[in-house]
């Protein structure tokens, strides 16, 4: 003990690393690894409200968590052990659980063995209570393969968390979650209202989320659900944030759902990341700092870099409302801003480490964990416009059928000048070439930094995840000159609503205009705008094979699930 607080000392004395607060080491060298076997038979499942979780696996260690509804100060003592049983217990730790971070607890637990599988829980003497079993792992030296499965976007009104209860149940290995874990809107807001039947989930607060105990609160009725209970307590994952976890549309200092009437943005920022870093700890960076990018190593085979597109270093969206004058879109201004070398989704720190990362990568896949779009997603400037208006919400049934006929004749332009018609006017041609980038939200709004990160990646075997959209897409990745850098998966939403919504598209009307946008958008090789789901991605050393997984209700209980689409990279 004495050597320990000598070390803590030194450490602060260098400048070395300390843990954040609510991140607690357990070393091998900290705990007797023999301890004996907490005798929790005569216990009760009690106080562990939330659940268990465990995050950010590595070839030696793992972050596992809980939060106890008892007293703040009380003891917990987690147990890690090899089998189910806790006859072979590998490691306990002691701590104490503090109001300060919500009586959240979260364990790095260091030097373990590789290929591990992993069994966990907390206890408290004291209290005779003692949470439910986690089950999680440390990766192997030289793995074959691993599967993930990677989701984004649930919105607690908007629907049962049937997805995450899919995933608890499948053979994944890890889960990728690409953010929008949580949304801010208070009750009424979006997904609720109209968008959902489902009764008995209003959310808490009712009000809009923005100081430090709204964001607490949200997060404990998240975690409070059973299917996402499940998911981690049978999964570790890895997670990043969108802008939901803070506001909607966040940028670095900024987001259009936020006002003069609800704070300084930076205060609430803050607020949301410190929920944040008690609700889902990260591995190797600042709990309480804006930095969550990140790498892990998957035993060679897989370079995982988690990405922050969102908060850290982005630069405001541009707004197509903005370049609107008494002639039109004003497309030169526009496009001078767009191309702007000095603009930036990732911030320039993050940018150099990601390109250095490429470079020194010598895993067989490189996958880029993040939140938004990277395909060029650009359409004819009219179906943009028209579909923007109906998207809005300001519009009336002869929009929809304008668009729906608009959509037909431009597919059939298009297919023309591929078939080189020659009866094929200018004026024709324009309207399908005249095209400009459909989400300014997305990487298509930065598109001087994407040329730089695939340009580096050149050479690789580069996958990059999204999420945000809420709708699945598959993108080829082809820097400014057409070549071919890597394919974009991108996974359906947990809940939260599509382009079926805005677009009132149903089972009918959806597969039309699916492929209406493959036709019309070069890149674009599958998009499903209807469903929720996830994706489930398996990579070896030879390829990645990819699944969109959805489910057919999220307004019951009671819902199927089926394969989608599937694809080998």
């Amino acid at each position: 003990m004495q050597r320990r607080k000598f070390l803590n000392k030194a450490l602060l004395a260098s400048g070395g690393m300390i843990l954040p607060l609510n991140l607690v080491s357990c070393k091998s060298d900290e705990e007797n690894q023999q301890s004996p076997r907490i005798e929790v038979e005569s216990f009760q499942q009690k106080n562990f409200e939330h659940g268990v979780a465990s995050f950010d696996p590595t070839l030696d260690g793992v972050i596992i968590w809980t939060r106890y509804n008892g007293e703040s100060g009380s003891e917990l003592i987690a147990e890690i052990a090899s089998d189910a049983g806790f006859e072979n217990i590998i490691r306990t730790k002691k701590a104490i659980v503090d109001s300060a971070n919500d009586n959240t607890l979260s364990i790095e637990v260091r030097d373990l063995d590789s290929g591990l599988k992993l069994y966990y829980r907390f206890s408290c003497v004291k209290d005779q209570a003692v949470s439910r079993v986690g089950n999680t792992l440390t990766f192997a030296q030289d793995i074959s393969s691993i599967k993930m499965a990677v989701c984004s976007c649930s919105n607690y009104p908007a629907g049962y968390f049937n997805v995450y209860k899919e995933i608890a149940e499948s053979d994944a290995d890890l889960v990728v979650h690409l953010g929008d874990y949580i949304y801010e809107h208070g009750a009424g807001g979006y997904g609720s209202g109209d968008f959902t039947k489902v009764s008995g989930r209003d959310v808490k607060p009712s009000t809009e989320i923005i100081s430090l105990d709204d964001y607490r609160t949200r997060y404990k009725q998240y975690r409070g659900d059973e299917d996402l209970m499940l998911a981690h307590q049978n999964k570790p994952f890895i997670c990043v944030w969108d802008d939901h976890e803070i506001t909607d549309n966040t940028y670095k200092n900024g987001a259009v759902n936020h006002n003069e009437g609800e704070g300084d943005f930076n205060e609430r920022k803050m607020n949301a990341i410190k929920a944040y870093s008690e609700y889902l700890p990260k591995l190797n960076v600042d709990q309480g700092s804006e930095r969550i990018y990140r790498h892990l190593e998957i035993g060679g085979l897989v370079d995982l870099l988690m990405l922050d597109t969102r908060v850290y270093g982005r630069d405001k969206q541009l707004d197509y409302a903005d370049y609107f004058t008494d002639t039109g879109l004003d497309v030169a201004k526009f496009m001078a801003d767009l191309t702007d070398q000095n603009r930036t989704i990732l911030g320039v720190e993050q940018r150099q480490w990601l390109i250095e990362k490429s470079t020194t990568s010598q895993a067989t896949w490189q996958v880029l964990g993040q939140q938004v779009l990277m395909g060029k997603m650009v359409l004819p400037v009219e179906l943009l416009l028209l579909t923007n208006q109906v998207a809005s919400g300001n519009s009336d049934e002869e929009a929809f059928i304008r668009l729906q006929t608009l959509i037909g004749e431009l597919v059939a332009i298009k297919m023309r000048i591929e078939a080189n018609d020659p009866t094929l006017t200018d004026h024709e041609k324009a309207r399908v070439t005249n095209a400009l980038p459909y989400n300014l939200d997305a990487w298509d709004g930065y598109p001087v930094e994407r040329e730089m990160v695939l340009k580096a990646f050149q050479g690789k075997r580069l996958i990059v995840l999204a999420g945000d959209t809420h709708n699945a897409w598959n993108n080829d990745l082809t820097d400014g000159e057409g070549n071919l850098i890597g394919q974009e998966l991108a996974t359906a939403s947990v809940t939260s609503p599509g382009l079926e919504k805005y677009l009132n598209l149903d089972s009918q009307s959806a597969p039309a205009f699916e492929q209406a946008f493959q036709v019309l958008i070069s890149d674009l090789k599958y998009l499903n705008a209807k469903d929720r789901g996830y994706l489930a991605v398996v990579f070896d050393n030879n390829s990645a094979n990819v699944e969109w997984i959805y489910i057919d209700a999220i307004e019951s209980k009671s819902y199927n699930a089926s394969k989608g689409h599937s694809v080998v990279v």
